[in-house]
């Protein structure tokens, strides 16, 4: 389990510009193999429902996050394909999205490039022997092609491993905190686990 700091939590001098809780980022990537707490909703029969009902026949949650995006800082996520860093063959990861607290634009919500998870996928996140990578060079995405998915606290986003997202803003831009719980489950039943990921 690792604890990541915010983009801009730190003065010029490197030390943090208000306290340590808030300023952390986020706390991940396996939270349910490590809290009692994490671990029995994790493994709920609500959310093993849920993926079923997706088509999943044996599911694993397979990453787990608590992310923060703290007032006036936070952290930028670029568009991405979770399938790029949660690879199975063919290809199964599905993220659950939870708002803790309402996600908006201005204090950072997801955005989506609508029908992109139709496409497939772009590229893929792998760890060899020059270490963790990205097997080909990002595409450029224009602003304009993604669509803010603003929120309240307590909605679910359930959202297609191939689907491109991102938080575009690269802080917090509120006065208020943007708590989400981020999970992502691939199926085991049918579905190899690709041995290059990171």
């Amino acid at each position: 389990m690792s604890l990541i700091s915010a983009e801009k939590a730190f003065d010029n001098d490197g030390n943090l510009k208000q306290s340590k809780h808030l300023s952390i980022n986020k706390v991940g990537h396996a939270l349910h193999e490590n809290d009692p707490v994490f671990k029995t909703f994790c493994q709920s029969k609500e959310i093993s429902s849920l993926l079923v009902s997706l088509g999943y026949k044996r599911p694993v949650i397979i990453q787990s996050m608590y992310i923060f995006k703290q007032p006036g800082i936070g952290g930028e996520v670029v568009p991405h394909q979770d399938n790029s860093f949660l690879y199975t063959e063919p290809s199964s990861c599905t993220g659950l999205w939870l708002a803790l607290e309402d996600a908006t634009v201005v204090n950072g919500c997801l955005w989506v490039i609508p029908g992109s998870h139709k496409n497939g996928l772009v590229r893929r996140f792998i760890r060899d022997d020059e270490g963790v990578h990205f097997d080909r060079p990002s595409p450029v995405y224009d602003h304009k092609d993604f669509v803010s998915v603003e929120v309240k606290a307590g909605s679910l986003l359930v959202i297609h491993g191939d689907l491109i997202h991102q938080s575009c803003s690269f802080e917090n831009h509120s006065s208020k905190s943007r708590h989400a719980l981020s999970l992502h489950a691939v199926d085991t039943d049918g579905c190899i686990w690709a041995p290059d990921n990171w």
